[in-house]
């Protein structure tokens, strides 16, 4: 039987909508008016929400300050009528030596993230795959971490998604977060898998003069990648992903140099700036992915994840219009998915 779009709740990235002098509140109204069903709630949004809240400038590790703000924040969503599905993105986590201040601190930025998810309502915390230099190349070392964290999380009640980063030191691939998910075997951890993270990784290459991964054919390309998805299709319960986030990337005119700057690989910086909207002028095989993500029987969140660069030149102030058209273009990718997903069966 096909199973219908509207079967899917969707939700919005609130850092993915609009520009610095926006306000939280500003994207609530407008993801809310266009038809989405929940946010993710960037951490950024929070801090300058709670900025704007109290009048003040509000550390990071400023924890009971950011607690009242997502109080408020969540009285605003309730208001809404949307759902905080997810608190993101926590970063640069796993894999640091044992005694080192860098562990430290990321365990006491765990425990403060717990507490705002308790006080925003929030059930899931999303950890990408770290970028970091220095951290364990061991899979078993990055797992025990995570492993750390799920048990941390756990007396909550919150669960923990794990998300591949293309730019990532140890884990930039979907099946690698999965081999690490597997290794940590808790019943809270799952994955958050994205259609840039995989086609950003596995089929295209800013660096590159064709934007495409070289050193293999086209057509060797196209294969390895569609194997790859079929893996994925066949071996990933659908229990175990906990939502599925969608964009796009550009194409730009001039490579990236495949250098280290501010701190991001060539793809960490693509991220960043060059991921518009399904269908608004992208060019990456992102249809497919959500193809088998779905084929394993996926009806979880899908949320919009952009960063555009060009968003003050292609929307301006039109925050309504925006939310509308990544309605629109949400509801279309996942109608082709599906569609695409049947005739496979």
């Amino acid at each position: 039987m096909t199973m219908s779009t509207t079967q899917v709740p969707l939700a919005f990235a609130s850092c993915s909508i609009g520009l610095p002098k926006h306000t939280l509140h500003q994207k609530i109204e407008a993801i809310r008016a266009a038809g989405f069903q929940g946010i993710e709630l960037s951490f950024p949004d929070l801090l300058s929400y709670a900025t704007l809240h109290f009048g003040r400038d509000v550390a990071e590790d400023d924890y009971d300050t950011l607690c009242e703000a997502g109080k408020a924040v969540k009285d605003l969503c309730s208001r809404h009528e949307l759902v905080i599905m997810v608190l993101q993105p926590f970063a640069n986590f796993e894999g640091w030596p044992a005694g080192s201040r860098e562990r430290q601190d990321a365990f006491a930025r765990a425990k403060g993230w717990i507490r705002i998810m308790d006080a925003t309502g929030i059930d899931m915390l999303q950890v990408g795959s770290s970028d970091s230099a220095g951290i364990s190349s061991s899979f078993s070392d990055l797992a025990a971490d995570l492993r750390e964290l799920a048990d941390m999380l756990a007396p909550h009640g919150f669960k923990l998604a794990y998300e591949n980063w293309c730019w990532a030191t140890r884990a930039p691939t979907w099946k690698e977060v999965w081999e690490i998910v597997k290794m940590v075997d808790r019943p809270n951890v799952g994955l958050c898998l994205d259609t840039f993270q995989t086609a950003g990784g596995e089929w295209g290459d800013p660096t590159t003069a064709s934007r495409l991964i070289e050193g293999v054919s086209a057509t060797d390309l196209t294969v390895r990648y569609k194997d790859s998805l079929e893996e994925l299709a066949r071996t990933v319960p659908s229990d175990k992903i906990y939502f599925l986030q969608i964009s796009d990337a550009y194409k730009m005119d001039e490579p990236l140099a495949d250098v280290v700057e501010q701190g991001l690989r060539p793809r960490g910086r693509w991220s960043h700036d060059w991921r518009p909207l399904p269908y608004d002028g992208g060019y990456l095989p992102i249809v497919e992915f959500a193809e088998a993500v779905l084929r394993t029987g996926f009806r979880g969140w899908v949320s919009v994840e952009v960063f555009d660069g060009k968003f003050k030149e292609k929307y301006g102030d039109d925050l309504m219009g925006f939310a509308h058209k990544a309605k629109l273009v949400t509801d279309q990718l996942l109608a082709t998915a599906l569609a695409s997903g049947d005739k496979t069966k």
